[in-house]
């Protein structure tokens, strides 16, 4: 079978689910027994997402061989089974940089260079660019048709449809079927405005979603078909739904797999959803639930901890539990009181970079060692736990990472100055050294010590996780440490960088170099998130088992 290309656009407004959409696309597909590839198009001039403020943005997502990406690449790898890689993102900045450096190199022959063809050739190449066996590649463009940055990207799908026939590309076009209260009624006229601008630059879609409050009756549907030149049954209702794993099932009982597989000629096996119904079945009726602290500095933007957030709904799936997250703003625990965190049943220090709530933070993580409290922390939060047990309990007074004082008489975590990334590059860093593409990125092994937290929760001595940071632990202080309570249980096959450290004579305190978050996915939630909840259970079982005691007594 030739590989087939599915287009999603969005329309009306941004933040309606593109992501979400194209992954439970490539769940369904996969249902059906179909190899898939997804990528993300994204119209801004950044030449990534890696330098971008998170309250802007959202997280930023790192695939496996180390590219810094968008966070809708996390939905594709939670959804499905592809694994997505530097060549499933790509933005206007690294098209138009690929394209000047051609024309510096002299390759276009001294011809004007133009956004047609040489843009428009340029992202065609990169769409194209697709491994042999993938039998649907999924086109996500970002952005909101009638955006001036997005024009390049939308004119190269519109060639490409040419290029690649009716029967082997697809238009899907997401946009919005909003609810007027005062009129008690749906409005069919946004949608059609959307698809008018489409049609305009050349496009007609053949499939469209319609985020909407409410289901959309027969009626409105055939009105939007008839408007939007469409067929009726092409009319997909992208209703809004509690948890984000019932859209592949939504849309499925729409019939928009079915469709897909009608428009495109392809001949494929009835899909089998159950697992997904199971995981929703697990999530609406947990049987317990547990109280979580995510002490954070981005906390006012729930999209900075996208797969984190994931991460612990997998959890407690694993646990049949629910997980409530309490996101607490680091810096409100700079101001001396700890109250938020009395009665959570465990403790989460995420990523982040900057020096606003650090001090928070480090409170946050006393407070959960000497109180007994569950800890799970992550790049940062593990550098953060280093240097807290250095203060508090190795008596390096003043210990920090030289991200926050270079003058720190004890540089805890310290900035290797010659750094050799994953393709055999020597990088000279320092504090002034360009922010973007200059960390430690994407997998790197790890040994695993018998015994500890961090084997029981992986079950093996070696593993590879995804990683997203440029400082390091400073060896130096290994024994220090280690002599007052810290345990390095994971660490870099050359014994160079430490990549886990728990500490002893606690219920569960653990903390990694890397983000394991990016590995998780419904079915197979991650074990340091499963783990951290299954401590965390027992952890408010221990603490109402007391409560009962105090109460008799």
């Amino acid at each position: 079978m030739r590989q087939k290309f599915i287009f999603v656009t969005g329309g009306v407004v941004s933040s309606l689910g593109k992501g979400l959409a194209s992954a439970s696309i490539g769940a369904l597909l996969e249902s059906r027994g179909l190899n898939i590839m997804i990528k993300k198009l994204d119209p801004y001039i950044n030449v990534d997402p890696g330098t971008m403020n998170p309250f802007q943005h959202g997280e930023v997502y790192v695939t496996e061989d180390g590219a810094e990406t968008d966070l809708d690449l996390g939905h594709y790898e939670r959804f499905t089974k592809a694994i997505v890689s530097k060549r499933c993102n790509f933005t206007t900045g690294q098209v138009y940089d690929a394209v000047l450096s051609k024309e510096r190199k002299g390759e276009y022959l001294g011809g004007t260079v133009q956004v047609i063809p040489h843009i428009t050739d340029e992202i065609k190449k990169r769409i194209l660019d697709v491994d042999d066996g993938v039998d649907v590649v999924l086109v996500e463009i970002g952005g909101t048709v009638g955006d001036i940055e997005g024009l390049p990207f939308l004119e190269a799908i519109r060639q490409l449809r040419n290029d690649l026939g009716k029967e082997n590309s697809l238009f899907i076009h997401l946009t919005l079927v909003p609810f007027i209260r005062a009129a008690d009624e749906m409005k069919t006229k946004p949608t059609q405005h959307s698809v008018n601008e489409l049609r305009r630059i050349g496009i007609q879609p053949d499939i469209l979603l319609c985020r909407a409050e409410r289901p959309l009756s027969q009626g409105l549907k055939d009105k939007i078909a008839l408007f939007c030149n469409v067929e009726k049954d092409a009319v997909i209702t992208a209703k809004d739904v509690e948890v984000i794993y019932e859209v592949p099932l939504l849309f499925h009982n729409e019939g928009l797999d079915e469709k897909i597989t009608k428009l495109l000629n392809i001949w494929a096996k009835k899909p089998d959803l159950s697992q997904w119904d199971n995981i929703i079945e697990t999530i609406k009726n947990p049987k317990r639930q547990v109280d979580i602290a995510l002490v954070g500095k981005y906390v006012k933007l729930k999209d900075s901890y996208k797969s984190l957030n994931e991460a612990l709904v997998h959890a407690g799936i694993a646990n049949n539990c629910k997980v409530n997250i309490r996101y607490i703003d680091s810096e409100d625990l700079e101001k001396g009181s700890l109250l938020p965190l009395h009665d959570v049943d465990g403790i989460l220090v995420p990523g982040g970079f900057g020096d606003r709530g650090i001090e928070g933070k480090i409170n946050a993580i006393r407070f959960a060692r000497e109180k007994k409290v569950p800890y799970l922390g992550l790049c940062l939060g593990m550098q953060l736990a280093v240097i807290e047990i250095g203060r508090h309990k190795a008596g390096c007074e003043g210990a920090h990472s030289c991200e926050f004082d270079e003058n720190t008489p004890h540089p805890i975590i310290y900035l290797i100055e010659e750094w050799v990334d994953r393709d055999n590059k020597v990088q000279k860093r320092d504090r002034f050294s360009d922010k973007g593409g200059t960390m430690r990125l994407g997998a790197y092994p790890c040994n695993i010590s018998q015994g500890s937290l961090a084997f029981k929760a992986y079950g093996q001595e070696m593993i590879r996780e995804r990683h997203r940071h440029r400082y390091e632990f400073n060896m130096g202080y290994r024994s220090r440490l280690e002599k007052c309570g810290m345990a390095i249980s994971g660490i870099s096959p050359d014994g160079k960088l430490v990549e886990i450290i728990e500490f002893k004579n606690h219920p569960w305190f653990l903390a990694c170099q890397f983000h394991p978050e990016f590995k998780s996915k419904p079915f197979m939630p991650h074990p340091l998130f499963r783990d951290f909840i299954k401590a965390s259970l027992k952890q408010r079982q221990g603490s109402s088992a007391n409560a009962k005691k105090n109460k008799h007594k």
